[in-house]
């Protein structure tokens, strides 16, 4: 049975080598996005992230790498600044 997200990405080792595609597949939408939060943290390479087998539509593509974006910068102002996610949200306007 198709998962109804897939997330396409690759490891980037060397330039000069072709990366390796990888899958990470999953039904939960939180998930997928946690998932992509971690491959941007590790400066992976995001392919495509599809839903029900179809590339999701460059706005929505968008969106979950903006919301993947913010978490990281919320959770690093929030160790910085020894300060709770409300307080960063209130101050930043990050944290959801």
């Amino acid at each position: 049975m198709l998962k109804k997200y897939s997330v396409e990405y690759s490891v980037r080792l060397q330039r000069h080598l072709l990366p390796e595609h990888h899958f990470y597949n999953t039904d939960d939408p939180v998930a997928c996005e946690v998932f992509v939060q971690d491959l941007l943290e590790q400066g992976m390479g995001i392919h495509a992230i599809r839903h029900e087998g179809a590339d999701l539509p460059r706005p929505d593509f968008d969106r979950i790498v903006k919301l993947a974006a913010s978490g990281i910068a919320s959770s690093r102002i929030c160790t910085s600044l020894n300060i709770k996610p409300e307080e960063e949200h209130f101050r930043f306007g990050f944290a959801a």
